[in-house]
């Protein structure tokens, strides 16, 4: 007697849907090209680094993922959105941090925090002020207006409006520019643990090269608005030959791997 063995389905791996995925994208102003047919994807509870140096094409970039510019061509899908035109399903998935760009300066830090966490349709407002005013040391600055904040301080309250609607994607422009040494590094531990803790994706756009070697699972290399190099941190130091990550970043930004340096170009970013 003969005996069949079971039939058994094949066993696929499961198909995992990328938070970003930019195809052929271009954005020109006045016939320049800020951004010049860049393609990338970033897959979920990746940190992905976007490095360049000015006018590489980095501040342009976030802005369509964002979907406050239309590119002049090519797609931009953000958490299953199209953006701009589907921008309104994945803002209440995403948030943004930056501290070159101020909060209404005569609210209060609370009064700040309370009306985004409204915006992003946070439950319970209070205890999340209140939870992320504990963690980021923002207890004693819940009453100064924001305008009267240190420089150091008001990152700290960017980032914070950045964690109010525990977003899923998270992107940030210099996290912890204008913290001091110990701050900074306090902030970074607290992303990391973040992101173990919740599954987020960050896009990181820094020029602290440390903080990009330790956060950073992958980095995007920009010159001239396109990608010149890509590569995990540890991998575009050995390819270039260098011994640090900043060795690798100056060479593209002064053009000495074949890409124009485009500082002083009007400020495009």
């Amino acid at each position: 007697m003969s005996v069949t063995a079971p039939v058994t389905a094949p066993v696929t791996a499961p198909v995992t849907v990328p938070v970003i995925e930019v195809v052929d994208l271009y954005k020109s102003f006045n016939g320049v090209h800020a951004v010049d047919g860049i393609s990338f994807s970033v897959a979920p509870g990746q940190t992905v680094a976007l490095l360049g140096g000015n006018g590489a094409g980095k501040t342009t970039t976030i802005s369509m993922l964002l979907g406050l510019l239309t590119p002049t061509r090519g797609t931009v899908r953000v958490l299953g959105a199209d953006m701009p035109e589907e921008r309104h399903n994945a803002l209440g998935q995403m948030n943004f941090s930056s501290p070159y760009v101020d909060l209404p300066r005569r609210l209060k830090v609370w009064e700040n925090l309370t009306v985004y966490a409204h915006l992003y349709g946070v439950r319970d407002v209070k205890g999340r002020i209140a939870e992320l005013s504990e963690d980021l040391g923002l207890a004693d600055l819940k009453n100064r207006p924001f305008g009267d904040l240190s420089a150091g301080q008001k990152t700290r309250v960017a980032l914070a409006k950045s964690l109010l609607n525990a977003p899923k994607l998270m992107l940030m422009d210099e996290p912890t520019a204008s913290l001091d040494p110990d701050t900074g590094d306090w902030v970074r531990s607290y992303l990391e643990r973040y992101r173990e803790r919740t599954g987020a994706t960050i896009l990181l756009a820094s020029h602290n090269m440390a903080e990009v070697e330790r956060l950073a699972d992958s980095v995007l290399m920009m010159g001239a608005g396109r990608i010149v190099d890509e590569g995990a941190p540890s991998e575009l130091i050995a390819r270039h030959g260098r011994t640090t990550l900043e060795q690798v970043f100056l060479d593209i930004a002064r053009g000495k791997d074949g890409v124009e340096n485009t500082h002083g170009q009007g400020g495009m970013a």
